[in-house]
């Protein structure tokens, strides 16, 4: 994941505090613009194992 953009893909609804269709926490979502290129990519890759454990991909493309 070399993109930093912010993953959020407008459904926000939360599972025990993780969005279902970004996958990131409230926290995260909150200190986004604040955080730099290494941190993003950090919570990208965080989100990305919190979605897989939800069962939800929201409506990301397979690359």
């Amino acid at each position: 994941m070399s993109s930093t953009k912010d993953p959020c893909i407008s459904i926000c609804k939360f599972s025990a505090d993780i969005c279902v269709g970004c996958g990131r926490s409230k926290r995260e979502i909150r200190a986004w613009k604040k955080l730099d290129k290494t941190d993003k990519r950090a919570v990208l890759a965080e989100a990305h194992l919190r979605l897989i454990a939800l069962g939800a991909t929201g409506r990301r493309k397979s690359k």
